[in-house]
């Protein structure tokens, strides 16, 4: 799962992408209200972590821009300031959660992704694809009870496919869901698709059925009707 963390702590956001990071998400990170908004405007995020004081803006502002943009990208604010006014403002412009500093890695790490069960998967930790069976608890994924072993990368690449079933992503998308936009892609994907390639051989092991449909010149789509 791709994350943004726009905090002008440096320091700070470091730490936070080094803890996310050992958790499997995939972390960029924004230091200033312009760099935010161009990081926003060019991708996608599972969520994004806001600080409300920003160099050159306001954290608000950039939550106000990414609703107008109408993205669903989701937003946990973080912010020295804790009163309560300050909470339902951002509550009311459309984050999901908000943390006061100082605050334990861990208990962000939780709300990050309860935040996105909620926005992906009305807040469960199962997800079912007839007897295709996801735990974002476990990462662990099974048919018919017995479990597939996934490495971090194909199991992020899953979660992904269902996260959008039936919809055709591109390979870009996918490039950039697993390795963030640091990545120089090269035009021959050939990293995706020995992703793929190893994901249909594993659920064929499995005896699962081939979901995981090409897109002729575009990409991929889980389909649910194999």
């Amino acid at each position: 799962m791709k994350i943004l963390i726009v905090e002008d702590e440096v320091e700070l956001a470091s730490s936070i992408c080094e803890y996310l990071s050992e958790k499997n998400f995939n972390c960029e990170t924004a230091h200033d209200y312009y760099s935010a908004l161009d990081k926003i405007d060019e991708q996608e995020y599972a969520c994004i972590i806001l600080d409300i004081t920003l160099p050159k803006g306001n954290g608000l502002d950039v939550l106000r821009q990414l609703k107008q943009a109408g993205k669903s990208d989701g937003v946990l604010i973080i912010s020295a300031r804790s009163s309560v006014d300050d909470k339902v403002r951002g509550l009311q412009k459309g984050a999901d959660d908000y943390l006061a500093k100082p605050f334990h890695l861990s208990e962000l790490s939780a709300r990050l992704s309860a935040i996105i069960r909620r926005k992906s998967f009305d807040g469960n930790d199962i997800i079912r694809q007839d007897e295709l069976i996801m735990n974002t608890g476990s990462r662990t994924i099974t048919y018919q009870d017995t479990e597939i072993p996934l490495t971090p990368k194909e199991y992020d690449l899953m979660l992904y496919f269902l996260s959008n079933k039936n919809k055709v992503i591109t390979k870009e998308a996918l490039t950039e869901h697993l390795y963030g936009d640091g990545i120089d892609m090269p035009g021959d994907y050939d990293f995706l698709y020995s992703h793929v390639k190893n994901l249909r051989k594993k659920f064929q092991k499995a005896g699962a059925p081939d979901y995981i449909k090409a897109v002729y010149g575009m990409g991929y789509k889980f389909s649910t009707k194999p």
